[in-house]
């Protein structure tokens, strides 16, 4: 007995008690509680490992990180959108996880090229139009959006957010500096009338004919088509005929202090097989990340589609420019 307790204090002094106890992982978490509570209680329900979820702004979070330093209570940061995801990385706050099953459940091109992070669900950045005033034989690209045709009558959500970052990020990579600007130039030119805040009021604008088209993240269209299946906005694949749709993602990355990194690892490695991709797919109407799982019915009936084959993290090494030039056209 007291050799037992012997051994216990000096693991505790060697490791710290959080070190020791790995029947919890926590995670910091930039997503609504309902999209990833199902997924953490389906692992818990499976494993008896409980995981504890912190969820605020992805922001706050990775100065939380950051501030915490060796002292850290986060063992994953779980947010959206790959550029988040790079700056994470940038910060000096994530560490690699070398993992063989993460290899294999995720293509590459959803992957940190350096590990730092995985994608875990995605979803396409596409365009949406107004069914009943808009023929899809007329839309082609993204580009194309810039033309006279659509002139007053494009609407956009805000460029302070990354999704539109991001995607900016990825015409940059595509086509340069000079020829996206002049695309973006062009957006502004066509917009109906003032940015909005988020994706699901530029859905509801064009149903209610303020705008014809407009470019949205997936599941919003989901959410909202869900609510009311008689809305007159439908999506279009663009670009299908050279680098295919933006695709980004939500994912999630192992804290450089992280106190229970093998835990940790075990969690991402559920989270990115068969079982939580189904829930991620069904739940919230994105596309798994591993290409083994099926979109859910409601996803799959909006087509099929070529996606651009860019690795995502492109978003984030072209951020910083993408928000300049944003900036620079009118894009508020």
């Amino acid at each position: 007995m007291v050799c037992k307790r012997f051994l216990a204090a000096l693991a505790l002094a060697l490791f710290g008690c959080h070190a020791v106890a790995a029947d919890e992982v926590v995670v910091y978490s930039s997503r609504i509680d309902e999209l990833i509570k199902p997924v953490f209680d389906a692992y818990t329900a499976q494993t008896g490992v409980k995981v504890k979820f912190i969820t605020d702004k992805e922001a706050p979070l990775m100065q939380r990180i950051k501030a915490e330093g060796s002292n850290a209570t986060a063992d994953l940061l779980l947010t959206v959108d790959a550029g988040n995801l790079w700056q994470a990385e940038q910060m000096g706050i994530l560490q690699p996880i070398e993992s063989p099953i993460i290899d294999a459940n995720i293509p590459a091109q959803y992957r940190s090229s350096s590990h730092a992070w995985t994608g875990l669900s995605l979803r396409a950045r596409t365009i949406a139009y107004a069914s009943d005033r808009v023929d899809p034989a007329e839309l082609s690209t993204y580009e194309a959006l810039a033309d006279k045709q659509w002139e007053g009558r494009l609407c956009l959500r805000t460029a302070k957010k990354v999704y539109n970052q991001s995607l900016t990020a990825t015409l940059i990579e595509t086509h340069g500096s000079e020829q996206t600007e002049r695309i973006l130039k062009g957006w502004v030119n066509n917009l109906s009338t003032d940015v909005f805040s988020d994706d699901i009021a530029v859905l509801q604008a064009i149903a209610a004919g303020q705008c014809d088209v407009g470019i949205v993240n997936t599941y919003y269209y989901g959410r909202l088509h869900k609510q009311d299946p008689s809305l007159a906005v439908k999506l279009f694949w663009p670009n299908q005929g050279d680098r295919g749709v933006h695709v980004n993602l939500s994912g999630i990355g192992l804290t450089r202090h992280a106190p229970h990194p093998e835990a940790a690892k075990a969690l991402v490695e559920w989270m990115t097989g068969a079982q939580a991709q189904r829930i991620f797919a069904d739940t919230n109407q994105e596309f798994p990340a591993n290409p083994s799982v099926k979109p859910s019915a409601e996803v799959a009936s909006w087509g099929a589609f070529k996606a651009d084959t860019l690795p995502v993290e492109v978003a984030g090494k072209r951020q910083a420019e993408a928000i300049r030039m944003m900036d620079r056209v009118g894009w508020n």
